[in-house]
């Protein structure tokens, strides 16, 4: 197969999109409707952040797929490659707020991104991967069955083969996989990848370490070359090339933490592809995640340029 001559998309994400509804009411009951998925949040931050981003999964042939079509289609996402799969539904989830944070309810079980495997990087989804700056994957999209897995591991692999970066979030799902199968899983991820992206409630159970500077130095001697560790309202840990920078939060009345991290992951991949380096990105990604928490959804609250970097002039 010949390969691209050049890279043609900054930001190429792998994983499983979902129909969200979010609990914005709760006598009576009300939600609302929305998008979500870990690395579909990702690729429109991106997007929004004026990236070109692509997307790798495989859908139903349903009203939820035909939903999220139209997203991708109206925030610029190249879906040329997501397959679409008669024989499973399309996932959804339920976030739901209470004193404690947000609490996730999922409806994926069989969903066509589960039935993922490695005979679909085949073809198209191989060509998208070599011709863009960044593979963006994260432990969910590993999580959701062995064969995706499995397909995570080898579009990780192939990237390496054709000079494309690969970028990982660990997003720990506990209720899809057991502690051992996310250790062992990250275990083989993490060699693969040029930049991990935990976040600190992550990496408690993964590790048992309890710091973040022990979180990081866990995380390069398992492989990762680049760390940036996201620290909640207390911003992130940014580690490159023997350096550490503690970027600081910023004081904003949070009210829907659902994809923060995935907006931070995508403004981070967005900068980078721009030519950042990785402590100004990371700052740029902070100042992002903090605007998103700002709004109900995953999707929604995503920010634009312009605001990102109101709250940049202000700090």
């Amino acid at each position: 197969m010949s390969l691209p001559a050049q890279k043609s998309l900054d930001l190429l994400a792998l994983g499983e999109p979902l129909l969200e509804f979010n609990q914005v009411q709760a006598e009576p009951p009300l939600y609302l409707q929305g998008f979500g998925g870990d690395t579909s949040n990702a690729a429109i931050a991106a997007a929004r952040a004026g990236a070109r981003a692509g997307y790798l999964s495989r859908l139903g042939q349903d009203t939820w797929a035909l939903r999220l079509r139209a997203l991708w289609q109206a925030e610029g996402i190249d879906t040329q490659a997501v397959i679409s799969d008669p024989q499973a539904p399309t996932g959804i989830y339920f976030v739901s707020h209470d004193a404690q944070g947000h609490h996730f309810s999922y409806a994926r079980a069989g969903s066509a991104a589960s039935r993922m495997q490695p005979q679909d990087l085949a073809g198209p989804w191989q060509e998208m991967i070599a011709r863009s700056q960044w593979l963006h994957v994260s432990g969910i999209s590993m999580a959701i069955s062995p064969s995706a897995c499995e397909t995570v591991l080898a579009a990780m692999r192939w990237a390496r083969e054709v000079g494309t970066q690969v970028a990982l979030d660990s997003n720990l799902r506990l209720k899809l996989w057991t502690l051992a199968q996310a250790q062992q899983a990250m275990a083989q991820a993490l060699p693969l990848c040029d930049l991990f992206l935990p976040s600190l409630d992550d990496m408690l159970p993964l590790t048992g370490l309890k710091t973040a500077e022990d979180i990081v130095g866990w995380s390069h001697a398992h492989g990762a070359k680049q760390v940036v560790l996201k620290l909640g309202a207390d911003g992130a840990l940014c580690s490159c090339a023997g350096k550490r920078h503690r970027l600081p939060g910023h004081a904003v009345q949070a009210v829907d933490a659902t994809g923060a991290g995935d907006c931070f992951a995508g403004n981070l991949l967005a900068r980078l592809a721009a030519g950042d380096a990785l402590p100004e990105a990371a700052r740029y990604a902070n100042a992002a995640a903090a605007l998103a928490v700002q709004g109900h959804g995953a999707v929604a609250p995503l920010p634009r340029p312009d605001a990102v970097r109101r709250l940049l002039e202000q700090t």
